[in-house]
């Protein structure tokens, strides 16, 4: 596997094995319709690669050598609550999730860095249903050709 799928991987592993304080119910890498959700299936999430800038690392040909990379990857996530509860619930998650990839900024050794660099919600749009936006930025170095 590429590093990127490595990094992903980790990514969706790590989201996967958090039990507290919340549990993801449904993790995938694939969009899907909120609404189509049974109540079970939450608080629920999906992780996608985004854009990545790539730039040379060592001194010399384009063709060989080491390379940096930086991807972002969004992470959708959904939550349902009541009029009470559901700004706190989208906080919880996104709270949730920065932590998580904390513990292990190296994505298990893939990665020089990875950070929490944006946090937006659908501010009520979705009720009953909370919606956040995370977006995580990952700086990976590779050798060219085996990224």
């Amino acid at each position: 596997m590429s590093k990127r799928e490595d990094i992903i991987a980790d990514i969706i592993t790590k989201l996967d094995a958090v039990t507290s304080p919340i549990e993801f119910k449904k993790i995938t890498r694939e969009p899907f319709e909120v609404d189509e959700l049974s109540d079970a299936q939450f608080p629920a999430c999906y992780v996608q690669t985004g854009d990545e800038t790539r730039e040379t690392s060592t001194l010399g040909g384009v063709a060989s050598g080491k390379r940096q990379g930086t991807i972002n990857f969004s992470i959708v996530g959904y939550v349902k609550g009541t009029t009470s509860n559901i700004d706190t619930l989208r906080n919880q998650l996104i709270e949730v999730v920065e932590e998580t990839l904390d513990d292990d900024i190296s994505r298990a050794g893939n990665a020089l860095n990875t950070e929490l660099i944006e946090a937006s919600s659908d501010e009520g749009v979705l009720f009953p249903y909370g919606g956040v936006r995370i977006v995580i930025s990952v700086v990976y170095e590779f050798t060219r050709g085996t990224s």
